[in-house]
């Protein structure tokens, strides 16, 4: 039943499969109709937004290299980076298989962005169906398992990106070298394809880091690496708004948070702005989340006017006793 819910042949029937009662209710939210078709998958949307995304990344790799040697150079970077890590979002979409109509899409594009996060897809694929069978419960949802940032300071090294960076190398890097993935949230079954993966992953890294050295080029720091680390907090930001500060119960219309912002964000981020539309109805592919959100608008408990004003108000809460403090997010 878990593996239905990111398959092809995913409906209605298979978004509601780990909700139970509240699950059932979401979809009488929207008729089964409807539902059915605004959850068709189509290859022409799912590559017209992958388009967007690669112009983007290859417009500011292109900014990077015409200002080597200027002041500006770091700026450039940063915007490139930004562009880089929000390729989360097609590894988001590509792991549930709704980006595409064509299963081979959905895992190429799932494997091209893992590898430029270190977040091989097999692995992020059992988590995030983990974390979206038990979202906001502190026992069993990954994304909880460690503590979230209560204090500036906190919530400042969780933005930087380094808690990320060092997860996710030390994670495959264990993967890879003991031949084991033990994580409470990852089937038997695919524990063995977990290890080949991340062998894979870190076979490619091996041939970049020689082929850099033999050639003594700096193009993989410059133009991935570094652009990464400085986009980070961007991403960070953006993920934090999903659940932070929202309710610890099973109901999506108040565990997750829907953020209005503008067609440029929604863009980048593959529509999932529309967050509480995504975690009620997840067979929906990205391009139709903003139908579904005229349809259970009214009954979104959490949602926001920006991302400015969400981390306004997370900031807000670390300053006041007994509030509830923003929760880590992977």
């Amino acid at each position: 039943m878990a593996e239905e819910l990111w398959s092809d042949g995913s409906d209605m029937e298979c978004a509601a499969a780990a909700g139970g009662a509240a699950a059932t209710d979401r979809v009488q939210a929207i008729d089964r109709e409807t539902l059915r078709a605004l959850s068709r998958r189509s290859d022409a949307l799912g590559l017209r937004q992958l388009s967007f995304h690669a112009l983007l990344i290859g417009t500011t790799a292109w900014l990077v290299f015409a200002s080597r040697g200027r002041l500006w150079l770091v700026p450039a970077m940063l915007i490139h980076g930004i562009a880089l890590d929000f390729l989360f979002c097609a590894l988001h979409e590509s792991v549930h298989r709704t980006a595409f109509a064509s299963r081979r899409l959905n895992d190429t594009v799932a494997w091209v962005a893992g590898a430029m996060l270190i977040l091989p897809p097999e692995f992020f694929r059992a988590f995030h169906f983990a974390h979206h069978r038990f979202t906001q419960d502190a026992a069993c949802d990954p994304e909880l398992a460690r503590p979230p940032p209560s204090t500036l300071k906190g919530y400042l090294w969780h933005l930087s990106g380094i808690p990320n960076w060092t997860k996710r190398l030390t994670v495959t890097l264990r993967h890879a070298a003991t031949g084991r993935a033990q994580e409470s949230f990852v089937a038997e079954g695919k524990r063995q394809a977990i290890v080949r993966e991340a062998r894979i992953l870190w076979a490619v890294y091996a041939a970049i880091l020689a082929a850099s050295l033999i050639f003594r080029s700096g193009a993989a720091l410059i133009y991935w690496i570094v652009p990464a680390m400085l986009g980070q907090p961007f991403l960070r930001m953006y993920l934090m708004a999903e659940h932070a500060g929202c309710a610890t119960n099973d109901d999506p219309y108040a565990n997750t948070r829907t953020t209005y912002t503008n067609g440029f964000v929604r863009l980048l981020t593959w529509q999932m702005p529309f967050h509480v539309e995504h975690h009620a109805f997840p067979a929906v592919p990205f391009h139709a989340l903003r139908q579904v959100n005229e349809q259970i608008r009214s009954r979104i408990e959490v949602s926001a006017p920006g991302y400015l004003a969400v981390h306004g108000e997370l900031l807000r809460r670390m300053q006041t006793p007994r509030s509830l403090p923003p929760r880590e997010v992977s």
